[in-house]
């Protein structure tokens, strides 16, 4: 019914991101983010300078930080003679994406992000000066890595990692880091949502549509100038479906009715409990769930609901799931 009408998606815009990025990245890809120097290392004393390099890695720890600067320690390092930069070359500077309400909690778009915030460095600085790593200069600058400096550590992040929280939580931070990831596939530097918006427009070309007559924005959902159809979303469902890696680990990401994330207080009983796995949205009137369910004979069904103008957001939910209900009822 309506499936080409035009609509804004909110957070079911996490699959388009989702199966764009297995599809262009693949589902061994890695979120990086690296630590490392020029000069020399003597008696302790590193003369050159050291640089972290930001590859947008949300899941970015404590642990990760201690690993950062244990590894300088066992380089033999415990007083830095250079500076200390920020490389934060791998996206452009924009902190917020297009379309997005200045007042709504939004995601930090930084390539070196830590504990959600624009913290990394101060927070790089202050375990040097714990680990007893002397450092005479006063805070970090920004500048990009030169291409022969030598790799101190790396960290990373796997893509189910951030796959998981990213759908299962609605996280937009994660969204965002994916959608940046697609980006940077494209070897352009620094990263942008344009970039991102070709390549999914290449892969929905690649289903058959017209990608002309879609909006995108971004990589959450968030925008308010994303615009969208639900036979889109489906039809990136099913060719999702018809690649068996890519859709055991999207589908492993999702929300389980009744269950899990965003659906576990929802279809907590009947025929669409355990048998819906979907991605929900939710901004101020709009309401949608688009993802997989099973039906009664064994057949996997792919679905979209969008609905915007949405003034009871309960009412929306339950003719969701009332639908879901029937798809998956014998």
């Amino acid at each position: 019914f309506r499936e080409r009408q035009l609509m804004r998606p909110a957070s079911t815009m996490k699959l388009v991101t989702a199966i764009t990025a297995l599809d262009k990245l693949g589902g061994s890809y890695q979120f990086k983010t690296t630590l490392k120097y020029t000069g020399t290392v003597e008696n302790g004393v590193l003369k050159g300078d050291i640089y972290c390099v930001g590859g947008m890695d949300p899941r970015f720890n404590t642990d990760d930080m201690t690993a950062f600067v244990t590894s300088l320690k066992e380089l033999g390092v415990d007083s830095i003679q250079g500076s200390i930069y920020a490389d934060r070359s791998m996206k452009d500077e924009d902190l917020l994406g297009e379309g997005w309400c200045w007042d709504d909690d939004n995601p930090v778009l930084s390539p070196l992000v830590f504990g959600r915030k624009d913290l990394f460095m101060d927070r790089f600085l202050s375990k040097l000066k714990d680990a007893g790593i002397f450092y005479a200069g006063f805070g970090a600058s920004v500048k990009r890595c030169p291409q022969g400096a030598f790799t101190i550590c790396t960290r990373f992040h796997t893509m189910d990692q951030i796959l998981h929280k990213m759908m299962k939580e609605s996280d937009n931070l994660y969204a965002e880091s994916m959608y940046y990831q697609i980006a940077a596939s494209t070897g352009n530097r620094p990263a942008s949502a344009k970039s991102a918006r070709n390549v999914e427009r290449q892969l929905i070309r690649k289903i058959g549509l017209d990608p002309a007559r879609y909006k995108l924005a971004d990589g959450s959902g968030l925008s308010l100038y994303n615009y969208l159809s639900a036979e889109l979303e489906v039809k990136l469902l099913r060719y999702a479906y018809r690649d068996e890696n890519m859709y055991q680990q999207l589908k492993q990401s999702l929300p389980i009715a009744g269950v899990d994330g965003t659906l576990k207080k929802r279809m907590k009983t009947g025929y669409a409990h355990g048998n819906v796995k979907a991605k929900t949205g939710t901004l101020t009137g709009i309401i949608s769930l688009a993802g997989y369910c099973k039906a009664a004979n064994g057949h996997e069904l792919c679905f979209s609901i969008i609905n915007n103008g949405i003034m009871h957001g309960n009412n929306a939910r339950n003719f969701a799931d009332k639908v879901c209900e029937l798809l998956c009822k014998p």
